[in-house]
């Protein structure tokens, strides 16, 4: 099933998530860095790379309501639909982790770093969703054309 976002036959949705999964992973660590050595750098790092991956999270779930919208099949519309929600919940545990941290990113307590184990533990759970909508049900794919073989 091909999606309607898509530029050339290729999901917009499935190319943007990588950049907030890749950001909220890396803040994550950059916290764990800071929490276990002390370095402020790292806590201005995870600050920064956790609003990146804000913005970007929710330029991503542009073209993935535009691609829910395009589910007709009940039980996949329901996967989409927790993969949506869960993804929400995520952004907005993300978003109060950065209002947690606005007032001084580099003293940071435990509760930054627990919400983003969470969203992290949660975007797992999304992604195994998203991934079972695209690999095992084959929503957002262009199927190839055959091509007839030379004579």
């Amino acid at each position: 099933m091909e999606t309607t976002a898509s530029i050339k036959k290729h999901p917009i949705h499935v190319m943007l998530v990588a950049i907030p999964l890749g950001l909220w992973i890396f803040s994550l660590v950059c916290d764990l860095i800071h929490f276990f050595s002390g370095n402020s750098e790292w806590a201005t790092v995870a600050y920064y790379t956790l609003a990146g991956g804000i913005i970007t999270a929710l330029l991503a779930a542009i073209p993935g309501f535009i691609d829910l919208l395009s589910i007709t099949e009940p039980k996949l519309r329901r996967i989409g639909v927790s993969h949506m929600i869960i993804n929400l919940v995520v952004v907005g545990l993300y978003v109060i982790n950065f209002f947690l941290r606005h007032r001084n990113p580099v003293d940071i307590s435990k509760v930054p770093v627990i919400l983003s184990i969470i969203g992290v533990l949660l975007l797992s759970v999304s992604g195994w969703l998203g991934g079972e909508l695209v690999h095992v049900y084959r929503v957002s794919v262009a199927e190839p054309r055959t091509i007839p073989p030379k004579p």
